[in-house]
């Protein structure tokens, strides 16, 4: 069976250079082509090209795109036009981003994954979360991550109270009347659900939610301690994103 062509965009940051790596120790993959706007050291012998026609010149047929929303914004409809499948681990898209996205992949003959965390310990964490809500009175999210990091809250705190659907009596009033520095309380996410962000030197990607009732509480935690935490789903995405939906959010999907 001939291997699956892949290209990875951003391919000379720390993330598109792991995928990159990925790419190459995974059987069934090969890869066929890496660009980054601003070119760069070759990679696997591979020249990073700094134009996105190297992808369909080199008849790539999943493209993973770890980039930024703003470069993402050109890269995914090139995608859709060229017919390649599309994996994205990239945050920070609006609703109309994400409209305009699945438009431009149900008019294509190729499929799209946006996804916020590749690795499956932070799957499996928003999946227990979402089980957990309805059942708690109060749930908050702490997200930490390293000091690059652009956007905050993290795409995969959004992702998890999304799914985090309180009960019918909804969740238990907030008492707080004082809050000062501004702030301090966190931000109110999806489902009213407090997320508060740090991000600080030393660390990669990590998540706490903390739901409590009673007398109790329950914290599901995932740390991701290196990039390479995320490789294996996003290598399962790249086997298995040819069978997907026109047009898929999260990686829970094709597990």
């Amino acid at each position: 069976m001939a291997s699956i062509r892949v290209g990875v965009v951003g391919a000379s940051g720390r993330m598109g250079r792991t995928v990159c790596d990925a790419v190459v120790d995974a059987g069934g993959l090969e890869l066929a082509a890496a660009v980054d706007v601003h070119g760069g050291e070759a990679v696997h012998g591979l020249e990073v090209a700094s134009d996105l026609k190297a992808l369909a010149e080199a008849s790539c047929e999943v493209v993973v795109d770890f980039t930024t929303a703003e470069a993402a914004r050109v890269t995914l409809p090139f995608l859709a036009l060229h017919g390649i499948h599309a994996i994205v681990g990239t945050t920070g898209f609006d609703d109309e981003d994400i409209a305009s996205f699945e438009s431009a992949f149900e008019a294509s003959d190729a499929n799209c994954l946006i996804a916020a965390n590749f690795a499956i310990s932070a799957v499996l964490m928003m999946r227990f979360a979402a089980e957990a809500a309805s059942l708690f009175e109060t749930a908050e999210i702490i997200e930490l991550h390293h000091d690059e990091k652009i956007d905050a809250p993290s795409g995969t705190a959004l992702a998890t109270a999304r799914v985090m659907n309180p009960g019918e009596s909804g969740w238990a009033n907030d008492p707080t009347q004082v809050e000062e520095p501004q702030g301090a309380r966190g931000g109110v996410g999806p489902n009213g659900v407090r997320i508060h962000s740090v991000r600080m030197r030393g660390l990669t990607a990590h998540q706490e939610v903390i739901l409590g009732a009673q007398g109790q509480t329950l914290s599901i935690r995932q740390d991701s301690y290196d990039r390479t935490s995320f490789m294996p789903g996003v290598v399962l995405a790249c086997r298995r994103i040819g069978t997907a939906g026109n047009f898929t959010i999260g990686l829970d999907a094709l597990l």
